[in-house]
């Protein structure tokens, strides 16, 4: 009998959590019929879902911004209406969702992967409390071993009611060379490295200061960097290249949909952000061999391979620079470092053992 799921996302943009549940819907196909609500109407990763499987883009509800207590009774009467087998609740943004849920009508699995800019420092204390409300009795699955202490800690999720399941990805994708269209997109190489990364242009991501320790290693080292992906901070870090003066040397390609096609052009991975739990962008570049330089945000010490940890950096555009240079300065060091990053992702980080232990889950092994 397929299991009708009701999945509500803050966004359905493309982003990590809404690639891994295609990842999942597509690997699973017609197991389950998947109904899909983004709080905010954008459904662009729609996309990314396969022909087998079944779904509903649920644009019939339109949540009311700052009518909190009317969406949660709106919600309420839904969930008592259509009665799906499981709700599934991501992130912050669903979280009138989990309330309306409350006391439960229907199974739910709420999911955490992490916190926009407003939390980048710290967890705020006012969400703390209505996370703690809103999904007690409940079960939520985290990303990160970061996140399953804040929300053993913070939110008093019992032990017994957290999952952590880490992300995964099909390493074997991406043995490819990259797609020439694309090299032929990054300038002349020369002798100058490709530095790059994936990344929603999003303030959390704070790339304006990747253009900024970008600077400085090309100001030693010849250099190119790419920023892959779309988003509302563009203007800003264009302006701060432009203001740098290395706009001829960084790229801004937009979004690319199959990660694997680009990734191998990349001499160096670089992540700049303020806040992240478990990036599947992370995983993507270890899996493509590249050695990684990122900040020491979320789990990404303990994701990459121990030989890489020392390149995990405090979050200052100096402090990543100064390890970018380091391993632009060392061809083998570099290959090394990418080459167990390569082993440590097929090991730990299985896609394989993602799906099955989350078909676990919407199969009700709660």
């Amino acid at each position: 009998m397929t299991r009708e799921i009701f999945h509500v996302f803050a966004t359905f943009a493309v982003g990590g959590p809404q690639a891994r549940f295609a990842t999942l819907a597509n690997a699973l196909g017609k197991r389950y019929r998947h109904s899909i609500l983004a709080m905010d109407g954008n459904y662009a990763a729609a996309d990314r879902l396969g022909v087998d499987v079944e779904y509903k883009l649920r644009t019939d509800i339109a949540p009311e911004k700052r009518r909190t207590l009317k969406n949660i009774f709106a919600f309420r009467r839904l969930l008592s209406d259509e009665r799906p087998d499981l709700l599934v609740t991501s992130n912050w943004g669903s979280m009138e969702w989990a309330m309306a849920n409350r006391p439960s009508l229907v199974p739910q699995i709420h999911m955490e992967d992490g916190f926009g800019p407003e939390e980048a420092a710290a967890p705020l204390a006012r969400r703390a409390w209505f996370r703690r409300l809103a999904l007690g009795g409940k079960h939520v699955a985290v990303a990160s071993r970061t996140l399953e202490a804040i929300a053993r800690e913070k939110w008093r999720i019992p032990q017994q009611r957290l999952r952590f399941i880490a992300n995964g990805v099909d390493a074997a994708r991406f043995d490819r060379a990259p797609d020439p269209s694309f090299v032929a997109k990054m300038g002349d190489p020369g002798d100058s490295p490709l530095i790059g990364t994936v990344a929603g242009l999003r303030p959390e991501k704070n790339l304006p200061r990747l253009v900024d320790a970008f600077a400085a290693i090309n100001a030693k080292i010849p250099a190119r960097l790419a920023i892959v992906g779309d988003g509302p901070e563009r203007g800003a870090i264009e302006a701060r290249a432009g203001s740098l003066g290395v706009a001829a040397r960084v790229f801004l390609p937009g979004y690319v949909a199959d990660p694997a096609a680009i990734l191998g052009a990349f001499d160096l991975f670089m992540m700049s952000s303020d806040t992240e739990q478990a990036p599947v962008s992370l995983l993507e570049a270890m899996a493509s061999r590249l050695a990684v330089v990122a900040t020491d945000v979320g789990d990404i010490a303990q994701m990459v391979a121990a030989e890489n940890r020392p390149c995990i950096v405090p979050c200052s555009a100096s402090a990543l620079a100064e390890a970018g240079l380091a391993l632009l300065s060392e061809d083998g060091l570099r290959k090394r470092l990418g080459a167990a990053n390569r082993v440590r992702c097929a090991e730990a980080y299985s896609e394989a053992a993602m799906i099955e232990r989350w078909r676990a889950l919407w199969d009700g092994d709660l």
